[in-house]
């Protein structure tokens, strides 16, 4: 997108940043942009694995709001990068309160998009008294049937992708690229495991936008964002993201009285609309937006739009339309 078209607020620099080592293994990096008086804002990144980029923070009017970021176990500028061990949605959502708790916050809005949305209700039902609010968008509920869909469904919508995907796995293992997949991201020979996390990574990156977007290819492709995408991915996915049978949509009543938008791309074939759709049958307060003209990524412009008009609504209201 043309950026002097965009919906989204001018860049932004962090006016504070660090790092918050939550045990013996994992650090991680955190800033806060904006108004350090503000009203605060938790943006939570996708994958698993994704990280944060500047552009994130634009989602937000800087002169109201106190946004604070940071990249999740294992991604980014966290340390170790691609670290599976000690990571699982229960330990992070405990790092989202060490880091409420550090940064002496009371309650923030929480924003999440893709596996950042799935993460944003985690962390919502387990400490709704701690949320304003909710912003979510690219609905991923980590059930089997999407995972499944992932790995092998969206083949239906991007054959020549999926194709690419499969290609370096030996034929008698393609009846189950997961684990194919998972013997290589976590084996010990690093260009093996560099290689098999490439793909991945570029598998997702090339299936985000509805129109296609070789920016967005390139990033994920990158070794810091694909060796976090394709090893966390792959880990979260073997273990149905640390869940019980959707347990986010059975315990939607711990939040279902906070204020809420879902935003979900018509053609986002990452995460399909179906999961969105469900969200909102379980929680009907929620204000649903489906836009017709996007796919899964929140950049494009019909869903860039809802988003901003989403954060200024609140900022405003308390409420959303």
């Amino acid at each position: 997108m043309d950026d002097s078209d965009s919906p989204l607020f001018p860049p932004i620099e962090p006016y504070r940043s660090g790092v918050l080592p939550v045990d013996e293994l994992h650090t991680l990096y955190w800033e806060e942009c904006g108004n350090p008086h503000g009203e605060p804002v938790l943006f939570l990144h996708g994958g698993p694995g994704g990280g944060c980029t500047p552009k994130q923070r634009r989602f937000f009017d800087p002169a109201h709001y106190r946004i604070v970021l940071f990249d999740q176990r294992g991604a980014g500028r966290s340390t170790p990068l691609g670290e599976y061990r000690n990571n699982t949605t229960q330990l992070l959502v405990s790092d989202i309160e060490r880091l409420r708790d550090m940064l002496g916050i009371d309650r923030w809005l929480v924003f999440g998009g893709s596996w950042g949305s799935t993460l944003a209700l985690a962390y919502g039902e387990a400490h709704p008294e701690r949320c304003l609010g909710f912003v979510l968008r690219g609905i991923f509920l980590c059930t089997q049937a999407e995972i499944d869909w992932f790995i092998n469904g969206i083949r239906w919508f991007f054959p020549e992708v999926h194709a690419e995907f499969a290609e370096p796995i030996p034929e008698g293992e393609r009846g189950d690229l997961l684990q194919a997949y998972t013997k290589r991201l976590f084996c010990d020979d690093r260009a093996v495991t560099v290689a098999a996390a490439r793909t991945w990574s570029r598998y997702e990156g090339r299936c985000l936008f509805l129109r296609p977007d070789a920016e967005a290819v390139e990033d994920f492709s990158s070794d810091v964002v694909s060796l976090g995408i394709g090893r966390l991915e792959a880990h979260y996915f073997l273990n149905q993201g640390f869940f019980s049978d959707d347990q986010l949509i059975r315990n939607v009543d711990r939040i279902r009285d906070l204020p809420a938008v879902i935003v979900q791309g018509r053609y986002d074939v990452v995460c399909p609309p179906l999961s969105a759709y469900r969200l909102h049958q379980a929680w009907p307060e929620a204000k649903f937006h489906m836009i017709p003209d996007a796919g899964h990524a929140g950049y494009e412009p019909g869903t860039a739009a809802v988003l901003v008009a989403a954060t200024e609504q609140f900022k405003t209201r308390r409420c959303f339309d």
